[in-house]
């Protein structure tokens, strides 16, 4: 008799979760993976995917007004939002047989129910079943955090509820400055809403390169997207179908929908962690986890949001893989946290990775900048007033590109290759003999040779 029911035991099928046990089932592990909702994750069902069709569907509006410069006339156009919807449900359900399809014909078994730990080896599911499990993997992800609670919180929605909304809002207020922020910003505004964002930092995209922050405000605005920083929303208060989102200055703004955007926090309540002494990290509140992806107790692991490090899909899927090759496959494999490339889906879009300049001068003692703004070719035509930035950050000594940052049409398509050569330790050189690909914009990286600033700092005496 087995000492245990299963070798593996997948809390969560997110992306994390559902790589790790394909793959430790192909390497012959007895596999169970408990998903209390949909097969997919945040990234299929609530998150990328139906955002970046989403996005896709509002540029369709800039497309239309900008054909007209190429020749095209485009008579009376509508849009539908409530088919939008319905078509972007009907590829999310896709989608979601496709991950239950694949975990199904790697072995793995799916029961469809919540389920909590016992102790550091047994789960009990919400149908009451007991399995034993040799090991344990924990990939919740996490969901939307709406910050301190104000009076109204009630009224406001997340992400989550904005692929469900019944009609697009004429005017929407959302509050956050990050990724989902911008992202859904540019989306109501592509749509035809009438968008402010509002944010309690002094700019947007905290963390991002500060060309970056600014150039993408900039254009933001350019689009009519009113942002507004420096502040919060301090109330909301519902009138019939209207709301009045009141701020900590003591304004206020009417509209149809109010969404917070402020962050995630990871889910790691009502799992039963204390039961088998799972330790949680006290820094980012995520599973405190290794490099291996292990937590307090030996044979638990945890990857992906849950972990709180770095939350992006592929990521999750990199110490999915990671955890089953090491684990299961006897491949001891660390996951490389460091120069993972980023996109914002905003509009203008933003591809980045590496280090931001800030953070080159705080590493480095000498740093020289290259860094270009054009309009680009097809707005020549166009005659739309948009502009494109690319940045690169190189160590002034050994000339090795740090960071790329670039915002514009494509960009993430841009900075997808341009990561392989920043992880390779490419230099300027490097990218200097590289010739250029003409007429794009990303041949501007290869031909700017000219730093646009040096930056030495001083040692300290």
């Amino acid at each position: 008799m087995a000492e245990f029911d299963v070798d593996l035991f997948v809390i969560g099928g997110g992306s994390g979760g559902v790589r790790a046990a394909r793959i430790a089932a192909g390497y012959g592990a007895k596999v169970m993976v408990a998903e209390e909702y949909r097969m997919g994750g945040t990234c299929v069902i609530r998150g990328c995917v139906p955002k970046k069709l989403f996005v896709i569907g509002s540029h369709v509006h800039d497309k239309i007004e900008d054909a007209a410069g190429f020749g095209w006339s485009i008579g009376q156009v509508s849009f539908d939002w409530a088919t939008l919807v319905a078509n972007k449900d009907k590829e999310i359900a896709r989608l979601e047989g496709a991950y239950t399809s694949n975990v199904e014909k790697s072995g793995a078994r799916i029961v469809k129910t919540r389920a909590v730990l016992e102790d550091a080896h047994t789960i009990r599911l919400a149908t009451g079943e007991k399995v034993t499990a040799k090991y344990i993997l924990i990939a919740t992800g996490g969901a939307p955090n709406h910050g301190p609670i104000v009076p109204g919180i009630e009224h406001v929605i997340s992400s989550n509820e904005a692929f469900h909304l019944k009609e697009l809002p004429k005017r929407i207020v959302i509050q956050g400055g990050g990724y989902i922020a911008l992202e859904f910003a540019g989306i109501f505004a592509g749509f035809g809403s009438d968008v402010t964002v509002i944010y309690r930092g002094d700019n947007i995209l905290r963390g991002f390169d500060e060309d970056v922050r600014k150039h993408v405000r900039a254009e933001m605005e350019k689009r009519g997207i009113t942002i507004i920083t420096g502040r919060t929303v301090a109330k909301v208060d519902k009138h019939g179908r209207d709301f009045t989102t009141h701020l900590s200055d003591g304004s206020s703004i009417a509209s149809d929908q109010v969404m917070f955007a402020i962050g995630r926090h990871p889910n790691v309540r009502g799992l039963g962690l204390e039961a088998a002494g799972v330790a949680i990290n006290p820094a980012n509140g995520g599973i405190q986890v290794d490099g291996w992806s292990k937590t307090s107790v030996d044979n638990i692991y945890a990857v992906g949001d849950v972990t709180h490090r770095t939350n992006l899909t592929p990521v999750a899927i990199r110490e999915g893989h990671a955890f089953a090759d090491t684990v299961f496959g006897k491949r001891p494999v660390e996951v490389d946290h460091a120069t993972i490339p980023t996109a914002v889906f905003s509009q203008p879009e933003v591809g980045t990775v590496g280090l931001t300049e800030e953070e080159a001068r705080a590493q480095f003692s000498h740093v020289d900048i290259y860094k270009t703004d054009f309009r680009p070719i097809k707005a020549t035509m166009s005659g739309r007033d948009t502009r494109v930035l690319m940045k690169l950050v190189v160590d002034g000594v050994s000339d090795r590109v740090l960071g790329c940052h670039i915002v514009g049409d494509g960009a993430a398509e841009i900075t997808q290759a341009v990561a392989i050569a920043v992880k390779m330790k490419a230099t300027k050189a490097d990218f200097d003999a590289t010739i250029a690909l003409h007429p794009t914009s990303s041949e501007e990286l290869v031909t700017m040779r000219t730093p646009t600033a040096r930056h030495v700092r001083q040692a300290a005496e």
